[in-house]
């Protein structure tokens, strides 16, 4: 057994493939952490964040607005109209703490209401 494990070069192949999967380890940490670092500047930005916010009140908006079309219940839009007002109040807030606060209170009172809109649906 011991003379086939050398024969076929069972060691030797298991050390190349371990070599090379640290080489792509300390590569793609490099990559990764260079990548991070840039978009970090990018992602705190202001008009990111106000962008995103938008972007999200749309189509939360849309998302609600169909359910009720197709369902009829008013009270899972309700509850999403309030997590879109909560998050349409956090953009009128400076830059900082509490708009964070605002930003995820009002994702997360939407996020409920489009719970309740899929549950109205299904």
């Amino acid at each position: 057994m011991a003379t086939m494990i050398q024969r076929d070069g069972l060691w030797d192949r298991a050390a190349m493939l371990l070599s090379g999967m640290c080489v792509v380890h300390c590569i793609a940490t490099a990559v990764f952490v260079a990548a991070a670092a840039s978009l970090g500047g990018l992602l705190g930005a202001e008009w990111v964040h106000e962008l995103g916010l938008a972007i999200a009140i749309v189509l939360g908006g849309v998302g609600l607005g169909r359910g009720v079309l197709r369902h009829g219940y008013l009270f899972p839009v309700a509850i999403g109209s309030l997590g879109l007002g909560v998050m349409a109040g956090a953009l009128s807030l400076p830059h900082g703490d509490m708009e964070v606060v605002y930003t995820i209170m009002g994702v997360s009172i939407l996020a409920l209401g489009h719970d309740l809109n899929f549950r109205a649906t299904h």
